[in-house]
């Protein structure tokens, strides 16, 4: 096998196995820059796999499953909108218990279900541009929702920063107040963009167990994701674009892992099936790092420092964790 091809099998399971996570990740992202935090992401993904896969199963429709999929995850984060905006509950106590709550019922709910044949998605490659050498394999030659995940990267970015509509998603992020003054409802929008949100979630743990590890069963292979969702949101500083790449960088971790277990046969495979997590964690704390102002001031006089810097960098919006209460 050459170089080139292991090159190219590498860089095409890195895109479709970080389908989940770049899902999940897309829709916290939309959410956090509404001013809400979703904390139920692991619990809901791990419920939204159960309910596609069981009505798949039972409707041998992979479009019912998609569609009751994201359905869950979106009740998930209704629930959490609607104790956080109107109830005015602490947004990360009520994710904090629902993705408890939220992981124990899948696998409860689940349960007759474990390691049954059912339904997934199969390839399904794009005439002629799955041809290109290289970015055919890599990109063309996969199933729908690997399509769907690289469109909707484009559109979140296009939706948040190039239209009205995006432009009062941030409004209402960054100063509620100032958004209300000018007529629209920030309690409205945040409701609005966590069911939006939750509805990516719930298409994630939809495309686990009908694409990328098809089935159901305890473990299912998807705990954590939601964790690490919320961390890549981090990562990317709220902007689609750098949310993307950090999924596809753990999943890039997490395919490399997968390699060194066969070139270190000596070396315990939990190793490698562990380093993706600190190596994120480890990333996280170099990028707060940089952003810190003596750094910034170090490199104040180094042009090309400053836009590598400036590629990492992000900021929350200022409003995210505190619902607006209009007067």
């Amino acid at each position: 096998m050459t170089i080139e091809l292991n090159f190219t099998i590498l860089f095409a399971s890195v895109i479709a196995g970080a389908v989940p996570i770049v899902l999940a990740a897309l829709g916290e992202t939309i959410t956090e820059k509404a001013g809400l935090i979703n904390l139920s992401l692991d619990g809901s993904i791990l419920l939204s796999a159960m309910t596609a896969f069981v009505v798949a199963f039972e409707t041998d429709s992979l479009v019912m499953g998609f569609v009751s999929g994201a359905a869950a995850g979106a009740m998930v984060a209704a629930v959490v909108a609607v104790f956080s905006i109107y109830l005015g509950q602490s947004q990360v106590a009520v994710g904090f218990v629902l993705t408890l709550m939220t992981r124990d019922l899948a696998y409860f709910m689940g349960n007759s279900y474990s390691r049954l044949q059912g339904p997934q998605v199969w390839p399904l490659p794009i005439p002629l541009l799955k041809d290109i050498p290289f970015l055919g394999p890599v990109f063309f030659n996969h199933n729908l929702p690997v399509y769907l995940s690289l469109l909707l990267i484009a559109f979140c970015w296009w939706y948040i920063y190039r239209t009205p509509r995006g432009l009062e998603l941030r409004a209402v992020g960054e100063h509620p107040g100032a958004a209300y003054a000018r007529g629209i409802s920030p309690q409205k929008v945040q409701l609005f963009y966590a069911v939006c949100g939750g509805l990516l979630v719930g298409l994630a743990g939809a495309a686990f167990s009908l694409s990328v590890k098809p089935g159901w069963g305890r473990p299912q292979g998807a705990e954590g994701t939601g964790w690490i969702a919320l961390a890549i949101v981090i990562f990317g500083g709220w902007h689609p674009i750098k949310v993307a790449l950090g999924a596809y960088f753990f999943s890039f971790l997490q395919v490399l892992g997968i390699y060194l277990q066969g070139w270190f046969p000596s070396v315990p495979a939990q190793v490698f099936q562990v380093a993706p997590f600190p190596l994120m964690i480890f990333t996280l704390l170099l990028m707060g790092l940089v952003q810190k102002d003596s750094v910034l001031r170090r490199v104040e006089n180094k042009p090309w420092m400053k836009s590598v810097i400036k590629i990492f960098s992000g900021t929350a919006p200022s409003s995210l964790g505190r619902p607006y209460k209009p007067d």
